[in-house]
């Protein structure tokens, strides 16, 4: 037999239960490893649920939403950087404010 043994069933125990699954769900447990247990209905609603709670910009950001004109090349190299690039970029204008504010 190849592969790693993934459950106490035998060949035939599988066969068996896919052949008449319980009436409640076409999935069968054995019971031993919670990890592979199924979600309920409720937890499933509860995961859903908290994945949209964080959709959105956190509350209490301080940011404003603009259109700006940027070079081509310069908007490449950002980009280019990967996930995250607008804040780069955002950091980068701060650094160069700071090196060029009049006091």
């Amino acid at each position: 037999m190849t592969g790693s043994k993934t459950n106490s069933m035998t060949r035939e125990q599988v066969l068996a239960a896919l052949k008449n699954p319980p009436p409640q769900a076409d999935f069968v447990w054995d019971g031993l490893d919670e990890d592979d247990r199924p979600l309920t209905r409720i937890e499933m609603q509860e995961g859903i649920e908290a994945i949209r709670k964080r959709r959105g910009r956190p509350a209490g950001s301080e940011k404003t939403q603009i259109a700006l004109r940027v070079d081509n090349d310069t908007l490449a190299a950002f980009r280019a950087m990967g996930h995250g690039w607008q804040t780069r970029m955002n950091a980068a204008l701060g650094e160069w404010l700071k090196d060029h504010q009049k006091t």
